[in-house]
């Protein structure tokens, strides 16, 4: 150790050592902390370009469905028999279900069993017990688009040390919260284009 003045105060020890071991602590300790910052800042930066990925396609998309006619949104179907109705409600249970898992991540016991509403048909039970088919068309584009600005909102909050936590499917597969957000975008994607191929069937 040294004193104030920097003189040794090891009494026979070689503070040359130890003042050597010292800055090695201190420079783990600061690639350490640097690698965590960097692993932070990148994780941050995916997050928000998902955000903001997110919020453009819904300001695209708020008044293409709102200026769909009812003929094209109730009698139009993709080849799981759905309506853009359905595909919409379908994408307004999404962002609820996943809002629900990333909140229930951060602070339960990791793996989570959690109920799976997209698997072995269930997607299918909340589209028809909800009856998006006869949901106001109005009401629920603005539920479509709020609900999915709620979920960037939430991803932007998330706390990054939870990321590993994992939830296990219906299908028994472990998902991690980090691996759920970065698929969020490509599942919504996914229905845009259903939506779009639709509109443009003749």
């Amino acid at each position: 150790m040294y004193n104030q003045w920097g003189r040794c105060q090891n009494d026979g020890n070689d503070c040359t050592i130890n003042k050597f071991d010292d800055i090695k602590n201190t420079s783990r300790h600061a690639y350490s902390k640097n690698i965590k910052e960097n692993l932070t800042g990148a994780i941050m930066n995916e997050f928000e370009s998902i955000g903001q990925e997110l919020l453009s396609l819904i300001e695209e998309w708020e008044p293409k469905l709102s200026a769909l006619g009812n003929d094209v949104i109730i009698e139009r179907r993709n080849s799981q028999n759905r309506t853009i109705k359905q595909i919409v409600g379908h994408m307004v249970d999404s962002a609820s279900n996943n809002t629900h898992r990333i909140i229930h991540l951060q602070y339960q016991q990791s793996p989570l069993i959690f109920p799976d509403y997209a698997n072995l048909g269930n997607n299918d039970r909340w589209i028809a017990i909800q009856n998006y088919q006869e949901e106001d068309w109005n009401s629920l584009v603005q539920l479509w688009k709020y609900a999915n600005i709620h979920i960037v909102h939430v991803i932007g909050n998330i706390n990054i040390e939870k990321l590993e936590s994992v939830w296990i499917s219906a299908l028994d597969e472990e998902i991690s919260l980090k691996a759920m957000v970065v698929d969020f975008p490509r599942h919504f994607k996914l229905h845009l284009n259903e939506i779009n191929e639709l509109i443009n069937k003749v």
